[in-house]
């Protein structure tokens, strides 16, 4: 039997893709952002694929604050744009 994969969509472009290709921005209990790189811990999370331009359309369509539902604050989003740059060099 064929195991199936989980799907998630990215709230930058939109597209469909595995769990595992993705990145997960976690919201935690105390309202802090920041991003899941296990996909485990517990809070809100929203999926963005892991490429800084799905960062930049999240930001500027607020995909990130609709699937968080809260505001986002710039420093957040430049915060999560050096996080994604160190996986990025990895």
């Amino acid at each position: 039997m064929v195991k199936k994969v989980p799907l998630r969509q990215c709230v930058g472009c939109g597209e469909m893709k595995g769990k595992k290709d993705m990145m997960r921005v976690l919201k935690t209990v105390e309202d802090e952002i920041c991003l899941d790189v296990t996909g485990k811990k517990n809070g809100r999370g929203a999926y963005l694929c892991k490429s800084k331009e799905c960062l930049v359309h999240a930001r500027k369509n607020k995909g990130l604050e609709r699937s968080l539902k809260m505001s986002i604050p710039g420093e957040v989003y430049e915060t999560l744009e050096k996080e994604f740059d160190s996986i990025e060099t990895e």
